[in-house]
This record gives structure tokens, sequence and C-alpha cells, in this order.
């Protein structure tokens, strides 16, 4: 019986060698969890024997894996996870029935749909959130893939414009413009850059967040002297190629705008929002139609010519800036126009007993009858960990215990060893006994 109890303390010590060596080989394996060979005594016996009866040797009795935290280590990419705390990210296979999955590996990417996907490209799973990050369902049954949009799915059409100019008072009247009378009032060209003072653009938006250049030419009228006390500045605006009217009941040339100043620089005309529209720019998608207001701050006085301020509510569909991940696991996506939309939050996953999950590879558990049905939460809610973005969770592994351990584990082999090397040779004596 020697050399079979030997032969299983042989096969025990090179499964040990075999757990070690695995441990040591993955400890550069993000959220690797180290395992610990388990092993028992055998004892044939019956209830009637007597104590003390010499064993019949080892066997394995488990393979445990040690779920305790790893390291963090930081990175440059906001999709990069780390849970610090309990829990285990939830992943489910690309098919509609697909598999689900457990881990604490959390280096995930965006697939080729804009889906957030581990390495093996299962996805990761959320709950479903409000606007304003409110989760509004829960369980497993609840649980959701997250998609990236590339838009924010908004666009506003221009409403209002407020605008404040300074004009220079020390300003000439264009040459070309002197030429005129009053039978050819439209000496402005927007080609002959000496029939207008000075030029600004902006833009606006149609309906469906389409930009347009808005270009507004000012031209000075007149010089004040003798009883004219007042200067009128002319405006043209363009949107895009069109020229807009001031005047909508205006027959056939668009009518411009007349900015008056009184002696102090003070506008005193318009007084009021100017209602333009509608507006069709080549390419709009709808007519532009807008309040346009000169603010009080629009002014002539002895300085350069300046546009002071332009404020305008229209703006496009955003297109995907950023997305961000709160310790809570709150996935929000951030837009170009500013936008911000909530796109889930994080499941994190508890079990009774994760001692008892199934290793699947890559970092990954599934549930089993031992291990219990997987717990549902959020970060940071009923027990489990928060979640650190641009971090990733390292092995668990000391690799000098581990060092250690594969030493002991060789010389439990060779002493197993060196007890059949006994045995033979006690079997070898009784055999060459001679009467």
């Amino acid at each position: 019986m020697s050399f079979y109890t030997a032969l299983s303390g042989l096969k025990a010590s090179q499964t040990d060698l075999s757990v070690i060596s695995n441990n040591v080989a993955n400890v550069g394996t993000v959220a690797f969890k180290r395992s610990n060979a388990e092993f028992a005594d055998l004892v044939s016996s019956s209830p009637l024997q007597s104590a003390g009866v010499a064993g019949q040797g080892t066997r394995l009795r488990s393979i445990a894996q040690q779920f305790t935290q790893g390291g963090l280590e930081a990175s440059e990419r906001s999709l990069d996870l780390a849970i610090s705390g309990q829990g285990f990210f939830m992943t489910k296979s690309g098919t509609a029935s697909g598999s689900i999955a457990y881990t604490r590996n959390g280096s995930f990417t965006v697939d080729a749909n804009r889906y957030i996907t581990d390495s093996s490209g299962a996805f990761l799973q959320v709950l479903p959130t409000d606007g304003a990050g409110t989760v509004t369902a829960t369980g497993l049954t609840a649980a959701v893939p997250v998609k990236l949009p590339l838009t924010s799915g908004t666009s506003q059409a221009t409403a209002t414009i407020n605008l404040s100019v300074t004009f220079p008072s020390a300003a000439d009247v264009p040459s070309t413009r002197s030429i005129y009378t009053v039978a050819h009032p439209f000496a402005f060209d927007r080609a002959d850059a000496n029939s207008y003072n000075q030029t600004t653009t902006t833009t606006v938006y149609d309906s469906a967040g389409t930009a347009f250049p808005m270009t507004t030419y000012y031209i000075r009228q007149n010089v004040p002297g003798g009883a004219v006390t007042d200067t009128t500045w002319e405006a043209h605006t363009f949107i895009g190629d069109t020229e807009i009217s001031y005047d909508n009941a205006a027959a056939t040339q668009p009518a411009p705008l007349n900015l008056v100043f009184d002696a102090g620089g003070a506008m005193t005309s318009p007084s009021a929002p100017i209602t333009i529209g509608p507006v069709s720019p080549a390419g709009a998608a709808t007519p532009l139609n807008f309040d346009l207001t000169y603010g009080v701050n629009t002014k002539q006085n002895a300085s350069p010519f300046t546009l002071t301020s332009f404020d305008q509510d229209g703006f496009a569909a955003g297109s995907l800036d950023n997305v961000s991940i709160g310790s809570d696991g709150l996935i929000t996506a951030t837009f170009s126009n500013g936008n911000s939309q909530a796109l889930g939050k994080i499941i994190l996953a508890s079990f009774s007993n994760s001692d008892g999950l199934r290793q699947l590879g890559d970092s990954k558990w599934g549930a089993t009858g031992i291990s219990g049905e997987p717990i549902i939460n959020t970060a940071n809610s009923n027990g489990t960990g928060q979640i650190q973005s641009g971090a990733l969770e390292q092995a668990n592994i000391d690799i000098t215990e581990e060092l250690v351990a594969l030493i002991q584990a060789q010389r439990n082999f060779s002493a197993n060893a060196k007890a059949i090397e006994a045995a033979n040779q006690m079997t070898q004596t009784i055999v060459n006994l001679r009467a």
C-alpha cells in the first residue's frame, strides 16, 4: 500500500506544481485571481475498527480561487475600468440567447457597431437610466448592452440673435458711395471692398442643424454737419449667398437696415427687435426665421470697429466628443454642441459564494448552483465597490510567495519519490530473503 500512498503524494505535488505554475504564468494577466490547490487525506476504515488506522494517501479536494483585491494600475483610457471593492462586471456574448459571464477585467473597447465590449467581443451590460441618470429598471432581465451614439440627436434652428457693435466715429463715407445720388441709392456691392467700411461674419443654423455663415456689411452714410447731428450706418446682411430684407414689404430689392446714432454716439434706431424671415439660403432644410436685436452696447465712439458680442440660440446636432464613467458606474456621453446624455449604469454582480464560480478563461467566471444566483446591483450600493475609470486591476499574485510555494511543492514531490524508492527497496529485500 505504501507505493500507492506515495504515488498519491506524487500526484498531489504535481497538481500543486501545476497550480502554482499557472499563477506565476498569469502574473501579468489583468484581474487574474490566483488559485490554491487544497488536498484531503484518504482513510479507509469501518465503524467497528479501532482508532489509529494508517492513511491511504491524499486526494485533490478542490482548486480554490482567491478573490482578493488586486492592485490598481492607472491607464490613459476612460474605458479601462477597475472595481475597488466587491463585485463583477457582467458581460453577454453577441447572440440573443448568449451566455452570461462575470469578470473583473475592465479592459473594454468599442466595436465596429459602437457597442462597448470586452476583449472577446462580449457586450458590457448596464441598467437603463433616464436623462438624469436614475435607474429605470432593475434585475437581471433589465440588463442591456450599451451603444455609443454618434450624435446627440437634437438640433435647433436659430430663433434669436443678439449682437453689439462699436462703430468708429472717425470712419469715412466709402468713396464709391459718394458718386451715387438719391436716384441711385444702391451703391453697395459685396464684391467691391470700396463700397463698404466693415464686415462681420458669424454662424446661424436651420432646423436640421445645418450651419450657414451670416455676413453683415456696414456702410457709413453720412458725416454729421450743420443741422444734421445724427450719423447713419447701413447694414446689408447675407445668409449664405442670400441677402435678407429688413423690410418684408420691400417689393424687389432686399431692404438694408439703417442704424442711427445721435451726437453722443448712442443708438436711437432701431429701438426694438427686428423680425427677419423667411430666409431660404441654398441648402436650407426649412426657411430661417429669427428676431435680431442690436443690444444697448451698440454705439459709435472714437474706437476701432469691433463686434463686441454675438449670441444666437441655434445649434447643430453634436457629434460624440467624449465618454466618461463615474464612480457609481454611470456612463455619460458628451457631444460637441455641449449636450450630454446618460447611457446607463454599469451592473456589478455579487454572489453568496464566489468560490463556487466556474472558471471560463480570459479572467471570466460563470454562475453555478454552488455560487448561487447573481445579485444585481450598481456600484456603491448594497456592498458593491466603486468603479474607477482610467485604471485596471492587476493580478492578485505575490510572485515571491509563489516562488517559495514552488520550492515547497518541489520538495514534497522529491520526498514522495523517496518514499516510493524506500518502499521499493523494502520489497526488493523481502523478495531476496531465502529460507
